[in-house]
């Protein structure tokens, strides 16, 4: 196999498991909203949850270059609800 098939293969695995992570992610929300959760409660509770888990793996100054990454990715509409993800 050449490098550019294993990298081909690597990215579709990494597409694979980020479909996978988002679908538990939506089951995970709609039990808590079945559950009498409010949205905006679910929503403050991952942030909390995904805040201390990056900072665990990457240190605070590397989750603020995440956290500017990901204001940017917001900006140009990247998670924007009518944007479908492939």
């Amino acid at each position: 196999m050449t490098e550019t098939n294993l990298s081909d293969i690597d990215e579709m695995i990494v597409h694979e498991k980020m479909m996978t992570a988002l679908e538990h992610q939506t089951e995970a929300w709609a039990e808590g909203v079945a559950d009498g959760i409010e949205p905006e409660i679910i929503a403050d509770a991952a942030f909390v949850t995904v805040m201390r888990e990056t900072i665990k793996m990457f240190g605070e100054d590397a989750t603020e270059a995440i956290l500017d990454d990901l204001k940017q990715r917001m900006l140009t509409g990247e998670f924007s609800p009518e944007r479908l993800v492939q």
